[in-house]
């Protein structure tokens, strides 16, 4: 084995709320795992980066120095738009076989493996993907700003719009919003709160507007059905078909389950593994693909 060899597989799974990396040796037996903080390239590109180095130093702990540089690695990051962005992370990573891809790719490997059907991996963003033999079709992922709808973070700021149609007349109130508008001190308090506010800190209301929704309280059944009514959008221009599964990934893509009409939830499987298992099934393909395995 030349030094050039890989030795180890990588797989980094980063999103708005944190990231984890895992290292494998190159049967794919487990060796470390380590995590840290939010990993948006799109929302802070040098915070990213921090970040990952940040989960793989962790997860090399007891392993020999110079692990990270002799691996292959896939590294799959909510906010990688483009090539540009991958390549600012692959560089500053600073390994010598890696990928950076956006987060989609890693979790319709560990989600759905090679089946056919569509992946809803829904957290902090949202992001979907339909998967029909080599083909992915992808919907979503462009960020907080300007989609990430069903997320958390989405979830998060349509409730405070909410609390302020409420405060406004323009809404019925419920008990969650009158909880929101008491907890920011008024209206006053929402928008400071909003003028700084990030996604992960909108998605931090995520787990009060799931538990609002099922005991009934209306702000909660709204937003849940509206994010649901999303889904089925999303799931009608993937042409989602009868031979088709659907798979419900992230923090909250279990919880829109009961708001889907019964023909869709028939078809709800479970994910055949995380995302950052893909990462790690990404690393081995590219592995066996530069062995010629």
């Amino acid at each position: 084995m030349t030094d050039a060899t890989p030795r180890y597989l990588v797989g980094v799974d980063g999103g708005g709320t944190g990231c984890r990396a895992a290292i494998a040796d190159l049967t794919g037996r487990l060796l470390g795992q380590g995590a840290a903080g939010p990993a948006n390239a799109t929302t802070d590109l040098a915070q990213t980066i921090v970040n990952v180095r940040v989960a793989l130093d962790a997860a090399a702990v007891g392993l020999p120095a110079g692990a990270l540089k002799h691996s292959v690695a896939h590294v799959g990051l909510a906010g990688v738009l483009d090539g540009d962005i991958a390549r600012a992370v692959a560089e500053e990573l600073m390994m010598r076989n890696v990928t950076v891809t956006d987060d989609r790719a890693i979790s319709v490997a560990g989600a759905l493996g090679a089946r056919d059907g569509v992946l809803a991996a829904i957290g902090t963003g949202s992001t979907l993907a339909a998967q029909r033999g080599d083909s992915i079709l992808r919907i979503g992922g462009w960020g907080l700003n300007l989609g990430d709808q069903a997320s958390g973070a989405w979830l998060g700021r349509e409730l405070l719009e909410h609390a302020l149609l409420v405060h406004d007349g323009l809404a019925d109130g419920c008990a969650l919003s009158t909880a929101m508008l008491e907890a920011f001190g008024g209206p006053g308090g929402i928008v400071r709160f909003a003028s700084k506010a990030r996604p992960a800190d909108y998605a931090a209301f995520a787990p009060r507007i799931v538990a609002a929704g099922q005991a009934g309280q209306a702000a909660g059944r709204l937003l849940m059905l509206r994010g649901a009514a999303y889904l089925m959008d999303a799931l009608a221009a993937m042409e989602f078909g009868r031979d088709d599964v659907l798979c419900l990934t992230g923090g909250l893509g279990p919880h829109y389950a009961e708001h889907l009409p019964e023909e869709v939830r028939t078809r709800i499987i479970a994910p055949e593994g995380s995302a950052l298992d893909g990462a790690l099934a990404l690393a081995k393909a590219a592995f066996e693909r530069g062995t010629g395995r």
